[in-house]
């Protein structure tokens, strides 16, 4: 749709152009630009990241171990997003402790990828099963099924913070489902995860000082989303291990 206050084709959606001496009409830019706001707004972004981006990822200036791993992470991510349909996985999962900037470049990418035409949605792992069990009415015996269209059809899947609801079965079946449907038909899944997982290189095993003298082992990916959705997520998704660093949301606004 047309910008009707755009000054090159004052609302029209085209624009004359001479070439080789010869006039023809090509569409204005403000056709695109008008796409991408409307598939920015369609996207439930939460505010805190809207305006998230690569190049305002802020980096630690005090651990350059740190610095180098995250833009490592950083090209990497960028670099999915740029070749993105012609990827060899469609899909992105960032696995990292809390605070390290996962969802801040989850969103970076998906809105490069809007940038791009691609129509993408974000959903909190946990309010998306809130909603999706919400939408049951068990009157009726029906289903509002809403959000659980979007999750399995939209182009791009943004899931924040996977994992991180209690494990029943109903939340496993729903996730693998999920999951297995967008690996199915090849869409893009962009996930977080706070749950370490072995193959992404992460600790399943604090071994430091506790009150009993003992390891403490962690939840796993894997435990909290079922094997089936696990092993489906390493299949579709390019995963990245974040690196350990200051908490991002405490280096953000400093």
């Amino acid at each position: 749709m047309a910008d009707p206050n755009c000054p090159k084709c004052g609302g029209t959606g085209w624009i004359t152009e001479e070439r080789n001496g010869l006039s023809g009409a090509m569409r204005c830019g403000c056709g695109a630009e008008g796409r991408t706001l409307q598939l920015q707004e369609r996207a439930n972004i939460p505010l805190n990241y809207r305006n998230s981006a690569f190049d305002n990822f802020k980096l630690p200036t005090d651990n350059p171990t740190a610095r180098n791993g995250l833009s490592i992470v950083i090209n990497t991510v960028r670099s999915y997003a740029r070749e993105f349909p012609a990827t060899d996985k469609p899909g992105l999962l960032l696995v990292g402790d809390p605070g390290t900037g996962k969802t801040h470049l989850a969103v970076a990418a998906l809105r490069a990828l809007i940038a791009k035409g691609f129509e993408g949605v974000f959903f909190d792992y946990q309010n998306l099963f809130e909603q999706i069990k919400a939408g049951y009415d068990p009157s009726s015996g029906s289903s509002n099924k809403e959000a659980y269209r979007s999750a399995l059809d939209t182009e791009i899947l943004l899931l924040d913070d996977l994992g991180a609801h209690r494990v029943t079965d109903w939340v496993e079946d729903t996730v693998t489902s999920i999951i297995t449907h967008r690996c199915n038909h090849k869409k893009a899944l962009i996930a977080t995860t706070n749950l370490p997982d072995p193959d992404a290189g992460s600790l399943v095993v604090d071994r430091g000082p506790n009150l009993a003298g003992k390891p403490e082992y962690r939840t796993t990916l894997a435990e909290r989303i079922g094997m089936r959705a696990r092993s489906r997520l390493f299949e579709m998704c390019r995963v990245i291990k974040m690196p350990q660093v200051e908490d991002f949301r405490l280096r953000r606004v400093r």
